[in-house]
């Protein structure tokens, strides 16, 4: 059956980029290699430089032709309701690239693109028609950025590969693996793909944004922004970081929707040219590591269809939602997240995980030949703060739920739950009312691997801010996990009898024929209406008599 989510994601797209009215956007610019300079292309028609003459009607041979300089600045040729179509191609974006004069090799990191105006597209090749062949951008002579959003408001980036051509992450404590920063030339290496700040409206699609120095994206004080198809891969410092370190913070608002995104091998420089994972590396040699990482930040986070692994610290780091910030809501839908050598998934505030599968594998970087400068669990590096599984940190009044999810794990805990005081003193405490539901899902332990002999709890520490009681714990299987709390007469202790199990790194948890799972969960609409009527591959629930245990739903 076809996922009822993803058709919708593709219906949503075709009407933000196909259909939008056509006054909205006014003048089409074309680039394509085989086109000409500002001065001799008007950039207004897709056809190539015919080789003599000025002010043709053809395409310009790279983006920085789509800049003028004024002052010795440069300035953008784009105004409000332009689009910017990059044909297929490898461009060069940097010090030595086409029309970069105004640039200045002992401050090359700057020599980049301005930031964009409000209300443009810039759209590669086959934007609508699934991107099969995207534009290359590459960054070179320690760029900032490819792409500056600041105060940008209504843009579209999509089909686009963003990333650089050198093997290497800044300040890499490995001398193998460290960019060269300290004079020029620098190398082809750039610091991050995207930069934004008090940025709004902002979708980004079908974008590849790999292989930088830093992090594939750094954004904070942005609003109402969507990622649709994004992979955010092997980039040095971290996938997307959300801390601009500033005094005016980074709080985000309105609705931050990742949907069909993968986020994985960052803290791991990327290889070029065969962009394969090498010297991962995370705190205990100086670096880093998050897939997603944010700073104090409030918003309604929507993460769905998405993929958090591989990543050397946390897989999602969501933990500073709504610190001394009402009203915000984290809701993850069928994600999976396994591999991170932290906590899988991290949330701050009131929160939904649905449908999602969930392996707390934190040992997995242990030992592996692209990880030389990774320590294991006595580093701190391998299942970093115990590795919990699931981490939330609930604030005043808030309500958390984890629903049909599949939950594995190697760490100390199964889920761990506090109030935010515990990691913000300054936040406003907790009254007593917050509460943890666990409700319809499989929690099947693996030894613990951060204390020999021991088996993860189901509630790190026995759940000590009280959030659960046996009446917000009920419908669940238990396979190995050390029951350290309270719990309903609903629940099962039995082995889910997976597809496969013996491997936590090689692991199938789809139901086999016979799995005690099988048609013992809560039934569809209740708990409030949070009993989806779908499993993570979006297939129907129930399939049988009633609705299974789990993220999958069993169909014989």
């Amino acid at each position: 059956m076809k996922r009822k989510g993803i058709f919708i994601i593709a219906i949503l797209s075709l009407i933000v980029l196909s259909t939008l009215p056509s006054k909205v956007f006014s003048a089409t610019y074309y680039v394509r290699p085989d086109g000409g300079t500002a001065k001799q292309c008007t950039g207004l028609v897709d056809k190539p430089y015919p080789g003599s003459g000025i002010n043709q009607p053809c395409a310009w041979s790279h983006p920085f032709w789509a800049l003028k300089i004024e002052g010795g600045l440069p300035r953008w040729r784009l105004s409000s309701g332009d689009t910017l179509i990059i044909k297929s191609g490898s461009y060069m974006m940097g010090y030595g690239a086409p029309n970069t004069g105004w640039c200045d090799r002992a401050f090359s990191w700057d020599c980049v693109l301005p930031p964009l105006p409000s209300n443009v597209r810039i759209l590669g090749e086959g934007w609508d028609k699934g991107c099969p062949n995207p534009p290359e951008l590459w960054a070179t002579e320690r760029a900032l950025q490819i792409f500056n959003l600041t105060g940008s408001n209504k843009v579209i980036l999509a089909c686009l590969d963003l990333t650089d051509h050198a093997s290497c992450a800044d300040f890499h404590k490995n001398r193998n693996a460290r960019c060269q920063r300290e004079n020029p030339p620098f190398g082809h290496w750039g610091e991050r793909g995207i930069f934004a700040k008090d940025s709004q409206n902002v979708t980004l699609q079908d974008l590849n944004i790999h292989g930088f120095a830093v992090e594939g994206i750094k954004a904070g004080r942005i609003s109402n922004w969507r990622l649709l198809r994004v992979r955010i891969a092997g980039n040095g410092w971290s996938g997307w970081d959300g801390d601009l370190q500033e005094d005016r913070g980074s709080s985000n608002s309105g609705e931050i929707r990742f949907s069909q995104v993968t986020i994985e091998w960052n803290g791991c420089v990327e290889t070029y040219p065969d962009r394969q994972p090498s010297y991962c590396w995370a705190q205990s040699a100086g670096g880093y590591g998050d897939g997603v990482g944010t700073g104090r930040t409030g918003g309604h986070w929507i993460i769905e269809d998405s993929i958090f692994r591989y990543n050397t610290s946390d897989g999602l780091d969501l933990l500073y939602v709504g610190v001394g910030i009402p009203n915000t809501f984290v809701e993850l839908h069928r994600v999976q997240a396994y591999g991170n050598a932290g906590n899988q998934i991290k949330i701050g505030g009131q929160s939904l995980i649905d449908n999602s599968l969930i392996i707390g594998n934190c040992n997995y970087f242990t030992g592996k030949p692209f990880a030389p400068d990774m320590g294991d669990v006595n580093s701190g590096d391998a299942c970093r703060a115990g590795g919990a599984s699931v981490s939330l940190s609930a604030g005043p009044n808030n309500k958390n739920y984890v629903v049909n999810s599949t939950i594995i794990g190697e760490g100390w805990a199964m889920t761990e739950i506090l109030c935010q005081t515990n990691d913000f003193p300054d936040a406003p405490p907790c009254k007593g009312n917050e509460r943890l539901y666990l409700v319809n899902n499989i929690f099947y332990a693996f030894p613990n691997v951060t204390k020999v002999g021991d088996w993860p709890d189901l509630i790190g520490d026995g759940d000590p801010g009280k959030f659960t009681r046996p009446e917000t714990i009920h419908h669940n299987l238990f396979y190995r996990v050390q029951i350290d709390v309270p719990v309903g007469v609903t629940n099962i202790n039995a082995d889910p009898l997976f597809v496969r199990f013996n491997d936590i790194n090689n692991i199938d948890a789809h139901l086999k024929i016979g799995s005690p799972a099988i048609d013992r969960g809560l039934n569809v609409g209740e708990l409030g209406g949070r009993i989806p009527n779908y499993d993570l591959e979006g297939k129907v629930r129930p399939a049988g008599a009633g609705v299974d245990l789990g993220a999958y739903e069993f169909y014989p």
